[in-house]
């Protein structure tokens, strides 16, 4: 496996795994490549400009990290359900759908709706209920800021558990192979290669800027943030874990922005642990797997340009990689 190089540039294109397929975004622009059940592959290109449509607070540090944290929350979903449609519909509701039928109002409602059920679950796993089972040890355990660090552990623990957990499925354990295959995708062109299968097999599995080293950095802020703000009221401090989740979001945000842009010594080894985590929601992709990522990339990324502009090849030496690896096929 290729190792990433410390001279990668930013692209500036991220995406997700989404049920057989990937999603990718550039800028405003989205699309979703799906393998459907009959093995063709289908491409949906969107906009989403977020939910806020003041561009000015995307460019504010802190107060960006949290409502790009709610975006891709919204786009996540609204991607998943896409690729999800292909698997839990029947013939007739996909074939009005490619005609470009959108989904009635009650089915967007829906899809609302999980998505909130689906942030409280999280809330009260990831935060409430460590809260709780850290103060089982109050009994051995004083002091507030060594409490508060167990507490943090504990929400470590139930976070890998539950990575570990649901990584033994087997749905999940094909959205882990897309995952692998949107990072090789972005690794790929952000060490200066060609968009071809064969580079994208070579490429790494783990990126910086992926969603699963935030989720790390959220667990690593709390345990200081809270360690930091302490009270004695218990309901209080339940509350704050719920309150100051956009806070910890914001900082975590700037975190990993700074390791998907910096090759600064420091900063990589700061994102080594967050890499680390990613082998667990991520696996190698089949060749069928890496051509959907391609898909998605090629559907909203000009990802010949961003090699020519950023690492000197040539339209013969892209078109050259491109026309070898057809042949391969």
């Amino acid at each position: 496996m290729e190792k990433k190089s410390c001279n990668a540039k930013y692209s500036g294109i991220g995406g997700q795994a989404v049920m057989e397929g990937v999603m990718m975004r550039s800028g405003d622009k989205y699309a979703v490549a799906v393998r459907r059940p009959d093995g063709k592959v289908a491409v949906m290109n969107d906009e989403y400009k977020g939910i806020i449509p003041i561009k000015a607070i995307y460019k504010i540090p802190f107060l960006r990290g949290v409502f790009s944290f709610l975006d891709s929350l919204v786009l996540g979903m609204k991607s998943l359900n896409y690729s999800v449609d292909f698997y839990t519909e029947d013939e007739d509701t996909l074939k009005k759908r490619d005609a470009g039928e959108k989904k009635s109002a009650g089915d967007s409602a829906f899809s609302i709706v999980i998505m909130i059920l689906a942030v409280i679950m999280a809330m009260g796993l990831f935060m409430v209920i460590p809260y709780f089972a850290s103060q089982l040890f109050h009994k051995w355990i004083a002091e507030p800021h060594l409490l508060a660090l167990v507490e943090g552990i504990i929400r470590m623990m139930i976070f890998v558990l539950y990575i570990t957990g649901i990584s033994r499925m087997e749905d999940i354990k094909r959205v882990f192979r897309y995952h692998g295959a949107e990072h090789k995708c972005i690794n790929c062109l952000e060490n200066g290669k060609p968009l071809t299968v064969e580079n994208v097999r070579a490429a790494s599995r783990e990126h910086r800027r992926c969603g699963t080293s935030f989720l790390l950095y959220v667990m690593v802020v709390s345990i200081l943030l809270f360690a930091v703000i302490q009270t004695p009221d218990r309901l209080t401090k339940v509350v704050l874990r719920i309150v100051l989740i956009p806070v910890i979001a914001g900082i975590s945000y700037e975190l990993i922005r700074l390791a998907g842009t910096s090759n600064n010594p420091l900063v990589r080894a700061m994102s080594v642990p967050g890499l680390l985590l990613q082998k667990l929601t991520t696996a190698e992709p089949d060749d069928s797997m890496i051509e959907i990522g391609i898909a998605s990339v090629e559907a909203v990324y000009d990802w010949k340009t961003y090699l020519k502009e950023n690492f000197n090849l040539s339209d013969n030496e892209i078109n050259e990689a491109v026309r070898e690896d057809k042949e391969v096929k």
